[in-house]
């Protein structure tokens, strides 16, 4: 079983969600995060005064899967998440050790 985490912007999460429904995905976690990486954040003006947004606002997509499944993932949030500007975010995959379903008690690949 693998987790796989997206850092995406906002704005994509529509598409992300949509890609991942066409494949088969049952099930993702959505978090609203701050960060940057190359992007380096930006600056603003507020009632006359400039100051510095150091952490932009970003969305992590969190999927639990199949071991199958990572590669069609992979294309699926990359390919909806594209817009090829910087600060287009990043995909990290985990491997996942266990997963126990609250419910029923099933565990391992049947939990997900």
């Amino acid at each position: 079983m693998k987790l796989v985490a997206a850092i995406i912007k906002p704005f994509k999460l529509d598409d992300v969600r949509e890609a991942l429904s066409e494949i088969g995905v049952t099930g993702i976690t959505v978090t609203e995060v701050k960060g940057f990486g190359r992007q380096k954040g930006h600056t603003e003006l507020y009632r006359g005064a400039e100051y510095v947004v150091d952490f932009l606002p970003k969305i992590k997509v969190e999927v639990a899967i199949d071991d199958g499944q990572v590669d069609a993932v992979i294309e699926a949030v990359s390919g909806a998440a594209k817009t090829g500007k910087i600060g287009d975010g990043k995909i990290f995959v985990y491997e996942l050790a266990q997963a126990v379903r609250i419910r029923t008690g099933e565990s391992g690949p049947e939990a997900l």
